[in-house]
């Protein structure tokens, strides 16, 4: 779409500065709305209008926002962007921050506090009716939980990194383990609630709190941990993170669209994540749900990046090379993409003409990961490359499902095992959790951080005692790889691990981590084992989610773990590795084994655990294999060109 590029000096715009918009219990909310500068409401056309709800201050920076050179703008300046396009743009705070009134209940409000809010900007002169949304994370969030309500004017979202399909899958917990960037996001937003900011010795006594010493100390208390200052805020941490069976309190409004779906309205949605992000599965549930029996068009957009980093070019220590970039690779920039979307669904701009040798408007634009050269690089990074492609839809048709079984050599190949017995014992404990190494990780700081590592203790990250030494040397990682690969091998789309498993204890985890094994090189002499996605299963949620069952000591059972789903290029020579234990601290909390809920629990207990892979139980992975000359590579821009605003929508 050759819509023109925003300005990078806008004119200034009209502020309707504070307004306090009621919801239906009485609390007001504060809202800023961004006009034309001279704009007369009830005299001049009314305008679309495009909303953000945001918990992080809506005068406030943005910090994934870039205009130009500048990372992090503040929202009214991204506003006058819009406004100078011919919008009407509407920043309001969420319940219980900043501005706003009322009690901040994370996620819960934003159903109804969103459907008032469109409500009464349908009802003001300065709105024509159609309504088109934004946001990154939590603002992403309180899109979808407006949609699941059907307001009326909704014509059109961009869900950037979030907007829960069900929180209790992804976001909050997985598989029955609670993600523990939940409380890490808590402490540090308890920092600036308005209790903390009203009150000196509140503030204070969070400052004085060593969030990493904390995290020695699991499971916390209520009334004894680093929020008790703040009890809105530890309140509803422990409501997460006791709540382990997937009973009512998870199919609620705001983190269960998967329950909403046939609700919300058939209007064009873009979806934008990214494999190291957090809400991978989220995105990619949420285009299946919204594609499904619809007609108007959903597209889907997966970088390489950590959460909402969409131009910056590495995620950890891996490095993905210049092309990984949004800005530049996509469009010509994140702002001109969503103002051309904006101009195409509220304005009726002409839909986009295609590059040459792409599709006019591709579905999905995929950054597949890998096919670099392995090489250390600028800042100690490792080069790990990658390159875009484009699909017609998700999961790709050119990628089939291939399993490959676990055997108990420790090889990873597509012969299903023949062996009457075969198993591997290890002991997990608790107490000495395998500590995280990265992943699709977000809000960790300063305890835990994503993105792509070498798989090897190293003082950066917390809970690791020997460092320089590989995680495939505990004697609770099991380690599984194929030979060296003969020839080049992509894999896009869901990972699926199908494990069978006995336990002597009531209860215990098990984890998933998929690694593509790079071979020695001089700059990498014991080779570099990159992480690529990982997941968990709480055993004692073996028969349903629905219900704790405790495991009978051993007997075999059939899990599934699902890690997020990936697309990644495995160069001829490297190996495909998966890892299986029992644990992944700080990311997830940890098992005590004992039977007890992590979140209370007393007691610890080693457990033995078995990994079963004979013929009869024959423990695998399937992973979606495509020949990378069957995928369609995404056009470079034309550098030629004098166009710097979005290329393709």
């Amino acid at each position: 779409m050759t819509a023109p590029h925003a300005p990078h000096s806008p004119p200034p715009a009209a502020l309707l500065q504070d307004q306090r918009v009621r919801m239906r219990d009485g609390i007001h909310l504060a809202t800023d709305v961004h006009l034309p500068a001279g704009y007369r409401p009830g005299i001049d056309a009314p305008l679309p209008v495009i909303l953000e709800r945001t918990p992080y201050g809506k005068a406030e920076v943005s910090r994934s926002e870039q205009i130009g050179a500048r990372l992090g703008v503040p929202r009214p300046e991204v506003a006058r962007h819009f406004v100078a396009h011919g919008f009407a743009v509407v920043f309001q705070d969420c319940r219980g921050r900043y501005g706003s009134e009322g009690q901040f209940t994370k996620y819960l409000s934003e159903g109804p506090d969103g459907f008032d809010t469109v409500a009464w900007i349908m009802q003001q002169p300065w709105c024509n009716g159609r309504i088109g949304t934004m946001g990154l994370s939590y603002a992403a969030h309180t899109q979808m939980a407006l949609a699941c309500l059907n307001p009326p004017g909704l014509a059109c979202m961009v869900l950037d990194s979030g907007g829960f399909s069900n929180g209790y899958q992804c976001g909050i917990r997985q598989s029955g383990a609670f993600e523990l960037k939940q409380a890490t996001w808590a402490y540090k937003q308890a920092k600036l609630s308005p209790a903390a900011q009203q009150d000196p010795l509140v503030l204070a006594a969070l400052e004085a709190e060593d969030i990493r010493q904390w995290f020695t100390r699991m499971p916390w208390r209520p009334g004894h941990s680093p929020l008790a200052s703040v009890p809105e805020y530890e309140d509803y941490l422990f409501e997460q993170w006791r709540a382990d069976t997937f009973d009512a309190s998870w199919r609620q409004l705001g983190i269960y669209a998967q329950g909403y779906y046939d609700a919300i309205p058939d209007i064009p949605v873009a979806l934008m994540s990214s494999w190291y992000d957090a809400y991978v599965r989220t995105t990619l549930e949420n285009y299946d749900g919204l594609t499904r029996d619809r007609q108007s068009p959903v597209r889907l957009i997966m970088g390489p990046w950590l959460h909402g980093d969409r131009n910056t070019t590495h995620s950890g220590d891996a490095d993905f090379g210049p092309r990984a970039a949004f800005d530049g690779n996509l469009a010509g920039d994140w702002l001109g993409f969503r103002l051309a979307w904006f101009q195409r669904w509220l304005q009726d701009a002409p839909a986009p003409q295609a590059q040459q040798g792409a599709a006019p408007d591709p579905v999905a634009r995929l950054f597949l990961m890998g096919g670099g050269s392995g090489a250390r690089v600028a800042q100690d990074r490792f080069d790990h490359g990658g390159s875009w492609i484009q699909a017609d839809a998700w999961p790709l048709r050119e990628a089939r499902p291939t399993a490959y079984y676990l055997h108990a050599d420790g090889r990873l190949d597509t012969q299903a095992p023949v062996s009457t017995d075969a198993r591997i014992s290890y002991q997990y404990d608790p107490r000495n959790p395998v500590p995280t190494i990265g992943g699709a990780l977000t809000s960790g700081q300063p305890v835990f951080e994503g993105g792509g590592f070498d798989q090897r203790e190293d003082p950066r990250f917390f809970g690791v005692r020997q460092p320089g030494l590989p995680l495939a040397s505990r004697d609770d990682v099991v380690v599984f790889q194929t030979a060296p690969l003969d020839a080049d091998v992509a894999v896009v789309g869901p990972v699926t691990v199908t494990l069978h498993i006995s336990s002597d204890c009531p209860d215990t985890d098990f984890t998933a981590k998929l690694v593509d094994v790079y071979p020695p090189s001089a700059d990498y002499p014991q080779g570099y084992a990159l992480n690529l996605t990982d997941g968990i299963f709480r055993c004692r949620f073996h028969a349903s989610w629905n219900e704790a069952n405790a495991l009978t000591p051993g007997k075999v059972y059939e899990i599934m773990i699902e890690p997020f789903a990936t697309c990644n290029l495995f160069k001829r020579g490297h190996r495909i590795r998966l890892d299986i234990s029992s644990s992944n601290f700080p990311k997830y909390d940890v098992n005590p084994n004992s039977g007890e809920s992590a979140a209370d629990a007393r007691e610890k207990r080693i457990a033995l655990n078995t990994v079963h892979m004979s013929a009869a139980h024959p423990s695998h992975v399937t992973l979606c294999v495509a020949s990378p000359q069957d995928l369609t590579p995404l056009p470079a821009p034309d550098a030629t060109s004098a166009h710097r605003g979005p290329l393709t929508l």
